[in-house]
């Protein structure tokens, strides 16, 4: 009988998994690069992105792939097919246009922030419903990777509840290969999330380089539900739940991809940008194929 692993190492796996996030967020803090190199790191980062999205959506479809076998082989009926297909197609609207709509809002209360005079300032003091929100007030870069963050934070969820469900499970081995592809994972995932700001500029148009304070929200936020998941994952395993959180990164992911295309493509540089969509996506199966070594 397999004898699971205990809790404390099991979050310890799972911090570890999160941590390397951490690797990838100094490139944000790169000081007016070339605009090709901008074009690169943006694209690299649209490579990395579109592995994540194809890597979710794989993982998302398996439960509805082998409920339609078990129809086929007359072992199983409709109804978890009609499930997990509501499930996976809810998730992927609510990821998609659930950003789609914060996207939105944000821009409107920007524009509401900057046709506030003094006068409006002051009457916002005693009419809550007036305030701007305070991300409302970031760069375009600055909310563009907010917007990865939680696409990625989605994402490293549901893999946090893969180590913590193997490690419980007893199956250490698979537990210690899963930490080690998802760290590595997660250190081109921290590079992800900061490509938008290598290219931002303030509000007064002058180097908009982010702080540090703002770098390690990011990690949290997109590195931090690998350690939740894994929290999760080694008292309660549910199929279900995984298949929500992929396809919600999915959708999330899917709308990041289309404004990061959006600002490479602006440099019209073809080339650039299809060397970074290479690198990112070779980048993303390497890491892969060290999990698959390892018989995950």
């Amino acid at each position: 009988m397999l004898v699971g692993m205990n809790l404390p190492m099991t979050l310890l796996l799972g911090l570890i998994a999160g941590a390397t996030i951490l690797l990838g967020l100094p490139v944000g803090r790169l000081r007016h690069p070339a605009p090709g190199v901008r074009v690169l790191l943006t694209a690299t980062s649209v490579g990395v992105l579109l592995f994540i999205f194809w890597d979710v959506l794989s993982a998302a479809w398996a439960p509805i792939d082998a409920a339609l076998g078990a129809v086929h082989d007359g072992h199983g009926g409709l109804g978890p097919v009609a499930g997990y297909g509501s499930l996976f197609a809810g998730g992927l609207a609510v990821g998609l246009l659930g950003l789609v709509a914060y996207d939105r809002y944000m821009a409107r209360a920007g524009q509401r922030g900057k046709r506030s005079g003094p006068g409006a300032m002051a009457r916002s003091e005693h009419s809550p419903r007036t305030q701007t929100p305070v991300i409302a007030g970031w760069s375009s870069g600055q909310r563009l990777s907010l917007l990865i963050a939680v696409g990625i934070g989605l994402h490293n969820f549901a893999e946090g509840l893969a180590i913590g469900q193997a490690a419980a499970s007893g199956a250490i081995t698979l537990a210690t290969v899963l930490v080690i592809g998802f760290a590595l994972h997660n250190a081109t995932e921290g590079f992800g999330i900061v490509a938008p700001l290598t290219a931002d500029t303030d509000t007064a148009g002058s180097d908009g380089r982010p702080s540090w304070g703002f770098l390690l929200g990011m990690a949290a936020i997109g590195g931090g539900p690998t350690f939740v998941g894994t929290a999760v994952g080694h008292s309660f395993s549910s199929e279900p739940v995984s298949v929500v959180f992929l396809t919600l990164a999915a959708g999330s992911i899917a709308y990041v991809m289309v404004q990061l295309l959006g600002v490479a493509a602006r440099a019209k540089r073809s080339d650039l940008v299809a060397y970074g969509l290479l690198v990112g996506l070779l980048a993303g199966f390497i890491t892969d194929a060290v999990v698959s070594a390892g018989g995950a």
